[in-house]
Order: C-alpha cells, then sequence, then structure tokens
C-alpha cells in the first residue's frame, strides 16, 4: 500500500508541472495584455514599457516561465497586478468560501444523488425509477445561473414573509462578523507568519469556524447563506451521481454472485446493502471525485449570481485584467487539489476493491 500510494504522489508532480506550463503559456496567448487592461487602451508605450518592467513583464517568455517555476517551488505565487497584493493572501481569503460552497454542494450531491439512484435501481422500471431519471436529466439540464436566479427570486422576494425566506446574495448578513477560533482560545499568533497565516485560512472557512467556537447566531447566519448558492450548484452533480448510481447498482445486481445470494434466501434489502452496493462503489466513487473536482472550478457563475467573492468569481476578474499572477496561482492551487482528490479516489479504490490492494 505504501510503495501505491507513494508512486501516485510521484505521478502527480509531472501532472502539475505541465498544467503551471499550460496554463502560463494560455494566459498570455490571450489578445489584450496587462498594460491596457490596467492603464487603459489609451496608455501610451512609454507608459506600457514601464508597467511591463515594474512587473517584470518585459523579459522573454521562457524566462519568464523559469522564473515562475522556480517561484512556485518555493510558494511564492507572486503579486497581483490589479488588486496590488499578495496572490497568496487573495487565496488565504477567498478560497476557504468556494471550498465551504463546493463541499456544501458535494454533500448535498452525494446524499441525496446516491439513495435516488439506489432507490430507481432496486425500482427498475417502474414509475418512481422513471419519475427519479425524469428529475435526473432535468438536473443535468438546468443552467445554474437560470436557477440560482429562480431560487433567489422563490426564497428572497416570494417567500419573504414565510419563515423558509432565505437571504438572496453575500456570504453574512451586515454587522456579522465571526471571531477567529485563535482568537477566542487566546492563541498567541506571530504575524506573518507561516502559522499565522494558516489559522487565517482555516478560520476564514465561517461554518467550520463558528462551529467548533460555538458561535452559533452567526454559524446559523452562514448556513443559510450558503443554502441557495449550494442547492444551485449541487444540482448538476446531483443528477449525475444518481444516474451513475443506478446504471452501476443495476449492471452489478445482475451478476452470478447477486442471484446466489438471494437463493440463499437473503433479505433484499441485505442483498443490496451487503453484496451490490459496495461492489457497485467504485464508480460512483470516481465520479464523486470529478464533480469535486467541477464543483471548485465551476463555481464561477454560482459566486456571481449570489454575489459571493471567492476564488471563481475572483479568477474571472483575473482573466478579465489579464492579471496572470492571479490566474495562473489560483489554477495551480485548484489544480493541485484535484490531483489531491484524484490521490483520495484511487486510494479508496483499494479500500472497497482488495484485488487492488494485491497488483
Amino acid at each position: 500500500m505504501i510503495s501505491y500510494i507513494s508512486r501516485r504522489s510521484l505521478l502527480a508532480i509531472p501532472v502539475l508541472i505541465g498544467i503551471v506550463v499550460v496554463v502560463f503559456l494560455l494566459i498570455r496567448a490571450i489578445p489584450g495584455e496587462p498594460c491596457t487592461a490596467i492603464l487603459g487602451e489609451l496608455a501610451t508605450k512609454e507608459a506600457c514599457d514601464r508597467f511591463n518592467e515594474a512587473n517584470g513583464l518585459n523579459e522573454p517568455v521562457i524566462v519568464q516561465l523559469g522564473i515562475y517555476l522556480k517561484n512556485v517551488v518555493t510558494f511564492n505565487l507572486g503579486e497581483s497586478i490589479s488588486f496590488s497584493r499578495p496572490v497568496t493572501q487573495m487565496l488565504i481569503e477567498r478560497l476557504p468560501l468556494t471550498t465551504e460552497l463546493a463541499l456544501t454542494a458535494l454533500t448535498i450531491a452525494v446524499g441525496v444523488g446516491v439513495p435516488m439512484g439506489i432507490v430507481a435501481a432496486r425500482r427498475h422500471n417502474s414509475i418512481i425509477d422513471t419519475g427519479t431519471m425524469t428529475f435526473a436529466n432535468i438536473g443535468v439540464s438546468m443552467p445554474v445561473f437560470w436557477l440560482g436566479l429562480m431560487l433567489a427570486y422563490l426564497f428572497a422576494l416570494i417567500l419573504k414573509d414565510t419563515p423558509f425566506v432565505l437571504p438572496p446574495s453575500g456570504r453574512l448578513s451586515p454587522g456579522v462578523f465571526p471571531i477567529p477560533y485563535y482568537e477566542v482560545w487566546g492563541w498567541e499568533l506571530t504575524e506573518g507568519s507561516t502559522w499565522a497565516k494558516f489559522n487565517e485560512y482555516i478560520s476564514n472557512h465561517f461554518i467550520f469556524n463558528t462551529f467548533i467556537t460555538g458561535q452559533w447566531e452567526v454559524f446559523s447566519d452562514a448556513v443559510r447563506h450558503m443554502i441557495l448558492p449550494a442547492v444551485a450548484l449541487a444540482t448538476i452533480p446531483l443528477a449525475i451521481i444518481a444516474r451513475i448510481t443506478r446504471s452501476s447498482l443495476l449492471e452489478v445486481m445482475g451478476k452470478d454472485y447477486i442471484r446466489t445470494a438471494r437463493a440463499k434466501g437473503a433479505k433484499e434489502s441485505s442483498v443490496v446493502r451487503s453484496h451490490a452496493l459496495r461492489n457497485s462503489m467504485l464508480a460512483v466513487v470516481t465520479i464523486i471525485g470529478l464533480q469535486l473536482g467541477a464543483l471548485l472550478g465551476g463555481a464561477i457563475l454560482t459566486e456571481t449570481v449570489f454575489n459571493l467573492a471567492g476564488v471563481g468569481r475572483s479568477l474571472f476578474e483575473a482573466i478579465t485584467a489579464r492579471d496572470y499572477a492571479v490566474v495562473q496561482g489560483f489554477t495551480v492551487v485548484i489544480a493541485g487539489i484535484y490531483v489531491i482528490v484524484n490521490l483520495l479516489v484511487d486510494l479508496s479504490y483499494a479500500f472497497l476493491d482488495p484485488r487492488i490492494r494485491l497488483e
């Protein structure tokens, strides 16, 4: 198992290097320059020359790439041109929101999608199966931005005078501020240190931070603000997970060992739970891992519709402004998370299927 983990981890290194190189070159292939995006279309050549020199953009692309790769190795992601702030600090502030949104959406997608798929498989060709898969097809076809607007309209306007009203935008209500857990617990942190930045990043996960510190009013407010964007973002992965669970479970339930278990008199619920479900989970776990990566990268529309300052929205703004450092830094971090998730998915295969451990 250790050698398997080591091999998979080593394979991730060239993948990350390749992603850095491709993103570095692609962002520079987009028409337009940072100078005109920041200083305006009427910026003179002299002004652009000074701007490029000040930001290290006057060097050949291959030299810039070498410098950037060297900086990435030392965890230096550069400084934003448009925001005039270190990219690392922007990630500390904005990645927690996107992570919370993606994990909440994935929890909804798995918590609803997997049971839907199981029910549809057990009631194959029934009205329940047809209704479930119809709902899944509608979910796959529904644009996230449209669903987000409809949810906001329904729960913020139509239901505004009912107990079901939900906030249509933002992460917290005005005047509501969470206290970081390290302040609640009286920790002394050296400002600017790596340990301080790590704790700042963790505390910016507002739902987690307020839960572990018992700030229940702030926790409730953060959860209520997260419901609509998470539901809107979860719709497509929920439908995909439901369909994959159904098809995978149906395939397994046609195997000989399932018929043998039934012939021995095992209850249908026991057959599904103990024999069919675990053997059908490889495909489901794979699609769950892929959907988490898609949720992290596809939160741009959701964050824009619900006015959330996360990585997705910041990435869109950075691409518009040709802010190379932000685009590269955010993409590399998201890609790194995606690689880690895929590694965890691979490791779960060994747990679900003992034969993989022996290979």
